[in-house]
């Protein structure tokens, strides 16, 4: 399906009844790494999984800054479109980043929440940086695969099944050099969310991986810590993308949570 506003089109998944639960993918992805919830969670809840700007098959950007509130203001306008107006977010990694962002700006509009492999800090200078050095280096080149293979392999825990791991790495190399550099350049400059934490209203789950390199499961049990109202689960042997490695566990995770709210 496909919504389009202000010359932006966002392609989505829409299927199912139920609570709305909209996922929220991380980077350098697509709504396809949320096949297995689409398809395992159909009939728990409503699943709305879109493309973000600039990935998959929505509308590509101009390379230039999108912020995570820009992202955030698109699937709200999403989220109008459908006449939805309450949702359960889940978002992962920059996904995660997306979901605290929408928080921010429409609390009203959020039914719960689910983080998964994110954390609500700011990127270290470092990792800032590093983050618009290589938004630079596609920018010259016209290529992401430099950001594919520095990636590519901290994705997944040590026990995923090699077809993931293909999966993976298929879905990251497609991804377009525009929409890339523009997520790169957001996530550099967005904002601490810590303070946002002690005023979560809403009831919110966090998952982890027990293997993930990227954000490890010591940030969730941080951010655990300062949420009110809010369970943390990690998952064994998961890696960065626990939806992916281990998605019978993240579903359960998913629909037990959700099950509580229905």
């Amino acid at each position: 399906m496909k919504y389009t506003r202000q010359g932006i089109s966002l392609e989505y998944d829409d299927i199912g009844n139920g609570v709305p639960l909209l996922l929220i993918h991380g980077f350098p992805l697509d709504r396809t790494m949320w096949r297995s919830q689409v398809a395992g969670l159909q009939l728990t809840c409503r699943v709305i999984a879109p493309d973000l700007r600039g990935f998959g098959r929505s509308t590509d950007t101009d390379g230039e800054t999108v912020s995570m509130e820009t992202y955030a203001e698109d699937l709200r306008a999403l989220l109008d479109s459908l006449n939805v107006k309450q949702a359960v977010l889940a978002g992962l990694s920059m996904g995660g980043y997306i979901a605290l962002a929408f928080l921010t700006q429409y609390a009203d509009r959020v039914k719960g929440l689910i983080l998964a492999n994110t954390r609500a800090t700011p990127d270290s200078e470092s990792a800032r940086e590093g983050r618009l050095t290589n938004a630079a280096k596609i920018a010259e080149s016209g290529s992401t695969s430099a950001v594919v293979e520095s990636m590519a392999s901290k994705m997944l825990g040590p026990t995923a099944r090699p077809e993931t791991a293909v999966a993976v790495r298929s879905m990251m190399a497609r991804q377009r050099s525009l929409g890339v550099m523009s997520a790169l350049r957001g996530m550099a400059a967005r904002p601490d969310r810590s303070a946002l934490l002690p005023f979560i209203k809403v009831p919110t789950l966090i998952i982890s991986g027990s293997a993930d390199v990227l954000i490890p499961a010591s940030d969730s049990e941080a951010m655990q810590a300062a949420v009110p109202n809010c369970r943390l689960i990690t998952i064994p042997e998961a890696g960065h993308l626990s939806n992916m490695d281990k998605a019978d566990a993240f579903n359960d995770a998913v629909r037990e949570f959700i099950g509580k709210l229905a």
